[in-house]
Formats: structure tokens, sequence, C-alpha cells
């Protein structure tokens, strides 16, 4: 499959200057000469790229470019696709790929180009060892695990004795539970990057100071995936849900239940475009081991998963998969910290994730529970520096969340109202969410948020018999006017009285300056209010036949 990728991969090159990628370039449109090393390089009778003098060449020009566009200390402009400039760095992705590209075909360079690169990976290393590497985070832990490499293929003992030690702390940081944290409660996407850079690293070295971390790191994911192989994002305090499947990397094949989450994926992604997973595929190649494989009672459709600590829960029942989060903590004024508002997530596999997606930030409407003025917190176009905190008047985030031993019922604390959201999928056609509200400061509105993930471009309806197509134009029904339910993407959901059906309702994206995000990251929410008088609402989301 490796193999296959090369032609594709080699067509993105433009060959009069050796850069890669579409539209305007960045540093990492580079990094595909990793895996087109890894082809050069393996020796196999399947592999024809073994040896392919065009093919070093290729890879070759792809490197000169990041030599040629370094600044004096070896950094290069953090510009992104859309233009935008976040300063110079020295980029984790890319340091490590050029790296491994060079370990992998330095024997076969000229001299002159050999050199070239030996100096720009020199001068780039140096300074990362002098900057990067004080403290335990997912850019630092990649930045060690290139170091590692750069340091025995530089011959550079030191930088090897750095790397170990730091990537030993990064073990060490880890959860029992197996996922790293970058402010309270676990990353899930960013996990997979620490995986990647100790996984790379025990490839190479076999420092049993990581090995446990990798076996706890497997055993998490294993469980925090949905049937469809994407990654769980109800607990994940950076990234709202990815509708993609990721293959394991090298980091879990060390272990049986890791081996058996790679076979999972692997079976899910067969069919898929190589060029998809070329970096993964090497890093398979080059650092993995093959073994047994032992499946987790935990994925089975019939089961409650609680974590150690209490905090989180995946129910499983016949097609339905439901995640409950009570990890809580108050609002960051970091932008690429979510505020852990969205504390319930919801998995057909007919349709996929129906509802959940995660966190984000300045949209209360994400918000499993609000009680306050919504229109106090929101996103301003074209701010790049907002104030994230929390206005006086609103409270979106609980201050304190208990997930009952049975995993399906979450008790939440806003301020002095207390609110609780119970998860019933006893039922294979159907799952109940039960919302109640009993509010102290009875004149502050408090409303449960239940955030719908779009199918953009298809097709909705309602029981009232008003229909459409879920585009640009925003959508605002009542439930007297919509009738008794809504339906869009194979899944129904009846709607309480007094609600409401809201699209799009916009998240603030932290890897755009600006925060701005587009319909397709959006949500349809129903909101449903509670009064003094109303204290329970009942949300039934069912599948039609």
């Amino acid at each position: 499959m490796l193999a296959k990728a090369v032609p594709s991969i080699l067509k993105g090159q433009d060959r009069t200057n050796g850069c890669f990628g579409k539209g305007i370039w960045i540093p990492t449109d580079q990094n595909v000469i990793y895996p087109l090393a890894a082809a050069w390089a393996l020796n196999d009778s399947r592999n024809p790229c073994y040896h392919d003098p065009s093919l070093l060449e290729a890879i070759m020009r792809g490197g000169d470019v990041l030599a040629a566009t370094q600044d004096k200390e070896g950094r290069w402009v953090f510009r992104k696709k859309d233009n935008s400039t976040w300063g110079n760095h020295f980029n984790p992705w890319v340091y490590s790929r050029w790296a491994r590209a060079f370990s992998l075909i330095q024997s076969a360079m000229p001299p002159e180009r050999r050199a070239r690169w030996q100096s720009a990976l020199e001068l780039g290393y140096s300074g990362i060892v002098k900057r990067e590497m004080s403290r335990v985070h997912n850019i630092p832990a990649h930045h060690a695990m290139g170091l590692y490499v750069a340091g025995k293929t530089l011959n550079h003992p030191e930088w090897c004795a750095t790397a170990g030690a730091f990537l030993a702390r990064v073990a060490e940081a880890q959860d029992r539970i197996g996922f790293w944290s970058e402010h309270l409660g676990p990353v899930v996407n960013y996990n997979t990057v620490y995986v990647d850079a100790l996984g790379t690293y025990y490839g190479l070295s076999q420092d049993r100071k990581v090995f446990d971390a990798l076996e706890r790191a497997a055993r998490f994911h294993s469980r925090f995936t949905y049937p469809d192989g994407s990654c769980i994002e109800t607990i994940d305090e950076r990234n709202p849900y990815l509708r993609r499947i990721t293959l394991p990397g090298a980091g879990f094949t060390f272990c049986a239940e890791g081996r058996d989450l790679l076979r999972l994926q692997w079976n899910r992604l067969r069919g898929r475009p190589p060029t998809e997973h070329a970096d993964t595929l090497a890093s398979l190649l080059l650092y993995g081991e093959e073994g047994s494989v032992a499946s987790s009672p935990s994925l089975d459709r019939d089961s409650v998963f609680v974590t150690d600590d209490g905090k989180a829960s995946v129910v499983r029942k016949g097609p339905w998969c439901g995640v409950l989060s009570a990890y809580t903590c108050p609002v960051s004024s970091s932008r690429w910290i979510q505020d852990r508002q969205n504390l319930i997530s919801l998995f057909h596999e007919s349709t996929g994730l129906i509802l959940g997606g995660g966190n984000t930030k300045l949209q209360p409407l994400w918000s499993t529970f609000t009680v306050g003025d919504t229109s106090l917190l929101k996103h301003h176009p074209g701010d790049e520096n907002p104030k994230f905190s929390q206005p006086a008047g609103l409270l979106h985030v609980p201050s304190k969340a208990t997930l009952a031993s049975d995993g399906q019922r979450l008790g939440l604390e806003y301020g002095s109202a207390e609110c609780s959201v119970v998860l019933d999928v006893s039922k294979p056609d159907r799952a109940r969410l039960t919302f109640a509200a009993r509010a102290y400061a009875p004149t502050a509105p408090v409303e449960a948020h239940v955030t719908f993930l779009p199918a953009p471009g298809t097709g909705w309806r309602a029981a009232s018999g008003k229909a459409g197509r879920l585009g640009s134009e925003p959508l605002k029904l009542t439930a007297a006017q919509a009738g008794t339910w809504f339906e869009h993407n194979g899944w129904r959901v009846v709607l309480p009285g007094k609600s409401s059906i809201t699209w799009p309702v916009l998240p603030h994206n932290p890897y755009r300056k600006d925060g701005r995000a587009g319909p397709e990251e959006g949500r349809i929410v129903l909101t449903v209010p509670f009064t003094g008088t109303v204290t329970v609402q009942e949300v039934v989301v069912s599948i039609p036949k």
C-alpha cells in the first residue's frame, strides 16, 4: 500500500522547485518526503520503489526546499493555507519527518547535498534543544522524538540522552487512565500525538520506561472509539468531533489490545486511497511490531464502561453508543482549551454520531445546560483576541459534575441551579434523554441544549409538513411550527413543548486567527426551556424505518 501511494504523492510535486502541495505553499507540504523515503529505503520483493533513483531525487528536492526556506535560526514562518501567519517557529511535524527522511537516504546522497541537509538539521535541532523542551506538551514531545532521530543520525549522543529523559517525563505525566491532559481532563485527538512520539521512540530505542504509557494509551483509545472507528469527542478538551477514521500508528503495535484496535481500524479503512495514510504506513513498517491481539470487553455491544476516576462513561447497547462526561473546569483564557460545556453524545450504528459533537468557546448554545442570558457570550466576527471569560449573568459550564455508578446519570451544578441528564438506550429503536433542572434563582432562565450533528446539503422535515435542505440559510422553528417532531439524516427527535430548533449554531474555530466558522462546522440545536413549573423535559431520539 505504501508503494501504491508513491505515484500519487509525486504528482503533487512541482519539479521546477521541489515544492509539494496545492495553493499557498507551507512547510508541512514537504512532510511527504518521509513516507517517500520509507518507500525508497524498504527492501522488499513487493516494493518497486526500493532504491529508485528518480524517487531519491524527488525526496532530495523536497528537503532542499526546507533548507532554503529556514531563517537564520532554523525556523519557518508558521503559515496556514488561508495565508494567515502565526510567527516563526520550529515546526515539530516538519523537523521530525525531515530528520527521519535523512536517516533513511543519507548514505545515497551526493556529499554536497548531504552536507547541506546535515547543516540545516543541526541548525534546527540546536535551536530546539535550547528553546523547545521546557514543558510536557504534545509539541515538545514530538520535538523530543525528532531530536532522538537527529541525535542518532547526526552523531549527537547528548541529544539522544536529552530526548530519552524528556520522553520519560512525558510518559510519567500521563494519567493512569491512559490520557494526557493539557489543562484539566483528557485530550483525545492530541493523545495520538503523544502516542506517535513515544511509539516512534520506543520502536527505535526499546526504552522500557515508556512502554507502560503506550499500553495504557492503547487501552484508553480502544474504549473511547465509536463503533465506526471515529474518536469519541465528548471528553476532549481540545477538539470537537471529527468524522474520520484514524489509523493507529506504531505506538499501538507493542501490546495486544493496541494491535486489536489497529486491526479493527485497518478493516474499516479497506478500500481508501493509500495516500491518506502513507505517513502512518511508513511508521508501521519502520517501527511497528507484529503480535497477537486481545479484544477489549468494553467494545461489546452490551456493556457499560466507567473510567477509574468516575468521570466518564461509555454505554453500548445494541446499535446505540452513548457517552457522558463529568470532567469540569473553569473557562480557560486560552483559545486552544475549549469550554467543558457539552457533556453528552449519542451514536447509532445506522447514522453515526447523532448528537453531542464536543466543545467550543464563545457559544453557550453548545452547552448541555445554561443558566442566565445566552446572548451575553458570543463570537464577534474579525476579533482575533477575544475575551473568553464567562460573563456575569450567564453560567454555561458546570461548577461540579457527578456521574452515577451505573454510568447513565449525570448530576450537574451551575451556581445554585441543580441539573441532571439521564441516558436510556435500552430500546433498539429509540433513545431517551431526560433533562431536569431545579433553579434556586428563578429569575435566571434555565435551558437545556441538544446539539445535533448536521449533514449539510441534505433534507430535513417536520411533522407539520415543513421541509427543506440544510444549507447556509438560517433555520428557526418553534415546536409549535414544527409539530411533534423534527427529522434529518436518518434520525428523528420528538420536540418537547416550548422547545425550538436553530441552525446553524456556529463554534469559535481556534485554528483560524479570527475564529470564524462555516455552516459545516455548526450544529442544529434543540433548545429546551425550564420554568418554575416545568422542571423535567424528555427528548426522545428514534431511527425511523
